[in-house]
């Protein structure tokens, strides 16, 4: 199986060479730029060096004062780091960088990397889950990951305890890729250390963040988007209702992937979030060969025309087609539909339905979704608002 190359949002870039490596490694250490706005100044600029030169004035006129770019001593400090590491740097303009990452907004312009760079050409399935997992989910990543390893995919997690350790230690034999939320050669819980040494022997680990830097909070959804990304679907088995797994899940529907859960039981509240997920759309999977049945085709079956004569009872002979269901995909966009026509000042059902388009059966089970979730608000009267962050206790 070979992996799709999905376009670029960014422009074309020439090969990085070693000064651009570091002028790139400089100006995205930068204080206040992100993937975001790295591309933006690339773009702008046409190269890093020039970008660097100019954010001192760029940030005077933007009213911060004093303000300095990542200096050199940093960049050799982190080069030095990731020699001794046996790290590599790819840069989003190398032909080894992810191919599915490319076509997000926010890419990372560099990953570093420990390991075998070869899996990144295979194709990748993602798997995450709870960190204070069940006995049986446990043994359900584990078999599921071992299993699809066999197939020929990667499986794709975050190392956290729980889920993602199972899963990567499934798939040691087959390769798995570890995208961790500090350093590429922090190990983050400790007691991966060696899982973390088997990983980088038969697979990948991966991380956009500079080495030797100790996760943070802040980076684990980070490091929870390229979980996302990197693969064509996202399997969550064990789940709570407010946990990083969905703002994983929520991460690959908006990048267009596949989502599926395992069920669990509804008063497990491990299971919540997948049991959620499930009723939203999601793919419900028991083992991996629900995950096989479930992934996008790699090509579309030829069909050979019925000569006329013959047609109806070709017809005949189909099965029924399925119940209408609205996919997770459709149940998310539908959600940030409603989201993006509410604001603030309170609004009538029957003025959004009109706003919207919408039937009224279709819009009202979605309302009560983002109701029980807290993001909008029935205000006296029946009117409708959107609750901001402010509003939620």
């Amino acid at each position: 199986m070979t992996e799709e190359t999905l376009s670029s949002t960014h422009p074309p870039l020439p090969p990085t060479t070693e000064d651009n490596r570091y002028s790139w490694l400089r100006l995205l250490r930068s204080k206040r730029v992100g993937p975001v706005t790295f591309h933006r100044l690339l773009a702008e600029y046409g190269s890093a060096q020039n970008a660097l030169d100019a954010l001192p004035e760029v940030a005077r006129s933007a009213g911060i004062k004093g303000y300095e770019t990542c200096s050199a001593k940093a960049v050799d400090t982190e080069l030095k780091t990731a020699e001794a590491a046996k790290a590599r740097l790819l840069c989003f303009s190398d032909p080894e960088y992810p191919a599915l990452l490319r076509g997000l907004k926010d890419a990372p312009p560099l990953l570093w990397a420990i390991g075998d760079l070869s899996v990144l050409n295979r194709p990748g399935i993602s798997m995450v889950g709870a960190r204070n997992a069940s006995s049986l989910g446990v043994r359900m990543a584990r078999s599921m990951a071992q299993s699809l390893g066999e197939a020929g995919y990667i499986v794709v997690s975050g190392m956290a305890r729980g889920i993602d350790t199972a899963a990567h230690q499934a798939a040691l034999k087959t390769g798995t890729i570890a995208v961790l939320a500090g350093g590429a050669d922090v190990i983050y819980p400790a007691e991966n250390a060696d899982l973390a040494a088997r990983i980088s022997e038969t697979g990948l680990r991966l991380s956009e963040q500079p080495m030797g830097l100790a996760p943070q909070a802040r980076d684990f959804p980070k490091r929870n988007r390229i979980i996302a990304a990197l693969s064509r679907a996202l399997v969550v088995v064990e789940a709570a209702s407010k946990s990083g797994s969905l703002i994983t899940a929520r991460d690959a529907l908006d990048y267009g992937r596949e989502v599926l859960a395992v069920p669990g039981h509804p008063f497990d509240a491990r299971s919540s979030g997948c049991n959620r997920l499930i009723r939203d759309g999601a793919t419900l999977v028991r083992d991996a060969n629900d995950v096989l049945e479930a992934l996008p085709p790699q090509e579309m079956p030829t069909v050979q025309a019925a000569a006329p004569q013959d047609l109806q009872q070709a017809l005949a002979a189909l099965p029924p087609p399925p119940p209408q269901r609205r996919s997770l995909a459709e149940t998310h966009a539908l959600h940030q539909q409603i989201l993006g026509s509410l604001g603030p000042s309170p609004t009538s059902e029957t003025q959004l339905i009109r706003d919207l388009s919408l039937p009224p059966q279709d819009l009202g089970p979605a309302l009560t979704d983002l109701e029980l979730e807290g993001a909008i608000c029935r205000d006296p009267g029946g009117l409708l608002s959107r609750a901001y962050p402010e509003d939620k206790d």
